[in-house]
């Protein structure tokens, strides 16, 4: 009986992070998260990374720990000082799912999906055009008078920010995390909020859609005194039809498991040659 009794006191202990663990996970999260990346996942192999030491200490079995690497080595790409609440907060996800908590993948997907478009546009406002840009002109004036402290100034001062920014987002975030989903305990509850950050996250790769991929056709169509231009018939239809095709053609290659290289030497090919006959 005291054997049986140990064992259940074993399996109902709860498995908690150390202040050590999260230092090693932000360490990692600030030095490598933009060192690796790539056009297919960008961010994702550096979140993953910073994942690690979490997963390891959360779930000893091997395939479960293999389960949460392949999870986090999804698409991200966010700004990396303020987006370190996003890390933040799934390692409060994590750790509140491995001890049991109704914590799904896709919860914690969405929850990435639509937090580090929002919060890389904050964080590239403030850092590239605020915070930066004015260190930068302090530093550049001290310099071109001739003092030394002008490079060095600028080093320790964003250095500081870099480090003091990431720190505090990256805690906030986890207490935030652990602090909002301990009192979620209804299911409906959390379902409304997958939805929601779903929402937010397509609302936004729309957005990106919409700003960013700037498709037109020159392409003018003559029947004797008429013609049609297609560019105006299209803008008639939906303002960046040919944007949203695209994307949409694209979306499915990716859901069909195509490679990324095919899908962009397609598309390099379909762009030349479209130049080429003067249909792009």
């Amino acid at each position: 009986s005291i054997i049986s009794t140990n064992q259940v006191v074993n399996e109902t202990k709860e498995i908690r992070l150390t202040k050590k663990d999260l230092l090693k996970s932000f360490a990692i999260w600030e030095l490598t998260s933009e060192m690796c990346l790539n056009y297919e996942r960008l961010m994702a192999l550096g979140f993953c990374h910073a994942m690690t030491p979490i997963l390891k200490r959360l779930y000893p079995k091997k395939e479960d720990l293999a389960a949460g690497l392949q999870r986090h080595m999804e698409f991200f790409n966010t700004e990396n000082q303020w987006g370190a609440i996003i890390p933040g907060i799934v390692i409060s996800l994590e750790e509140e799912r491995a001890n049991g908590a109704p914590i799904t993948d896709e919860m914690i997907s969405s929850i990435k999906t639509g937090l580090m478009g929002p919060i890389a546009g904050i964080g590239d406002t403030i850092t590239q055009g605020l915070v930066k840009t004015i260190l930068l002109a302090i530093g550049l004036d001290m310099a071109t008078k001739g003092s030394v402290m002008g490079p060095i100034f600028f080093f320790i001062t964003y250095t500081a920010y870099i480090l003091g920014a990431g720190y505090f987002t990256f805690f906030q975030g986890y207490k935030f995390g652990r602090s909002a989903f301990s009192k979620i305990t209804n299911p409906s509850l959390l379902r409304k909020l997958t939805d929601c950050m779903s929402i937010v996250g397509l609302t936004v790769a729309g957005s990106l859609v919409a700003s960013t991929l700037y498709i037109t056709t020159p392409f003018v169509l003559q029947f004797g005194d008429t013609a049609v231009a297609f560019q105006e018939l299209f803008d008639q239809i939906l303002p960046g039809l040919l944007g949203v095709i695209t994307t949409g053609i694209v979306y499915a290659c990716v859901r069909r498991n195509v490679s990324i290289v095919k899908i962009m030497l397609t598309m390099t090919a379909v762009g030349i040659l479209g130049a080429a006959l003067g249909i792009l």
